[in-house]
């Protein structure tokens, strides 16, 4: 077996009702994902309320969609997948889950090896979702754990995860016997406020170069990329994925069918199996048109070869330069 580890990391989400208000609390009160300039002990009573508010409202959606998200299955799924290709110890952490947390962080270390190489199931980078998680552990865990921490930042144009996307639209348009001139490919991410990215997060810019990487294999095709999910007051990252639906007669040239690709999901759950089947869907077919919601990569078998492919090519990016406001040599903003 090799003395190389791995380490899946990812959101986590409910995977019961009664996990969503506790997985709603430490979302909430995480300032990686909801800055405030309160104070953290105030910031958390101010966001514990607000997560028991909203948890009768989004414990709805999820019973909607089977009484609990898939993410967590699809990530332990796909983690023994790779440690039957990889024949190496894979662990797993899922942030919002609380309950894991004290196995996932016991088993990094615990491992003997002196590195673990992770693997963010985000592709595109930011502060809120990889930084958090490398904050946490930054926290967390011993100092001679965070030393094997070997970390993939992102990963938003490498061609293997582009190439997954890619074969997704492909099928699908074969199967609907869809020609790339009659459709319009519209990528929906998942939302970030313009102030993270005004202060140096990257996730707009590699956001667009998924786009463009994606789009790279359909010259014919329409596409158009937007940014869905917004919480709470401020400006997010635009085109808001609402718009575009609401708007799309206004730009899509004409075209009939309407192709949502979760180009930020690596595995389907809330945002993409209620937000965009539920809501989203239906603003477009209303005005006569064919609208159609692609799954995320989720368990494929090419998703778990891109990401064996990635771990073994991937650069080590050092965690105090995914972490907000932290920098080895002191040189940056906070």
């Amino acid at each position: 077996m090799s003395e190389v580890g791995y380490l899946l990391v990812n959101f986590g989400g409910p995977r019961t009702l009664s996990e969503v208000e506790p997985f709603l609390r430490a979302l909430l009160t995480d300032k990686d994902v909801v800055r405030t300039k309160f104070p953290q002990p105030i910031h958390n009573l101010l966001f514990n309320r607000i997560a028991k508010k909203r948890a009768k409202k989004v414990s709805h959606d999820y019973d909607e969609i089977g009484g609990g998200s898939p993410i967590f299955a699809d990530t332990e799924y796909v983690a023994e997948e790779l440690r039957k290709r990889l024949d190496a110890p894979v662990f797993t952490f899922h942030r919002y889950l609380p309950e894991t947390h004290a196995a996932s962080l016991a088993a990094i270390e615990k491992f003997a090896h002196p590195e673990i190489r992770v693997f963010p199931m985000f592709p595109q980078f930011t502060y809120a979702t990889t930084g958090s998680i490398a904050r946490f552990f930054q926290e967390k865990l011993i100092p001679t754990a965070r030393k094997k921490l070997k970390w993939c930042k992102s990963y938003p144009t490498h061609p293997a995860f582009a190439g997954v996307f890619q074969k997704i639209i492909r099928e699908f348009l074969e199967e609907k016997q869809l020609a790339e001139e009659d459709v319009v490919l519209l990528f929906s991410a998942h939302g970030i406020p313009r102030s993270f990215v005004d202060t140096g997060d990257l996730y707009e810019y590699e956001c667009r170069a998924s786009f463009q990487k994606v789009m790279e294999a359909f010259p014919e095709a329409l596409g158009r990329l937007c940014f869905q999910s917004k919480f709470g007051p401020g400006e997010w990252l635009r085109p808001y994925t609402q718009d575009a639906c609401e708007e799309i007669e206004l730009w899509n040239e004409g075209r009939k069918h309407v192709l949502f690709i979760p180009i930020s999901f690596t595995s389907d759950h809330i945002e993409t199996l209620f937000e965009i089947e539920r809501e989203y869907l239906p603003l477009i077919t209303q005005k006569g048109l064919e609208a159609y919601r692609l799954p995320a990569p989720n368990r494929r078998d090419d998703w778990i070869a891109a990401i064996v492919s990635i771990l073994l090519e991937f650069v080590p990016t050092s965690s105090c330069m995914l972490v907000r406001g932290t920098c080895a040599r002191n040189c940056c903003p906070k």
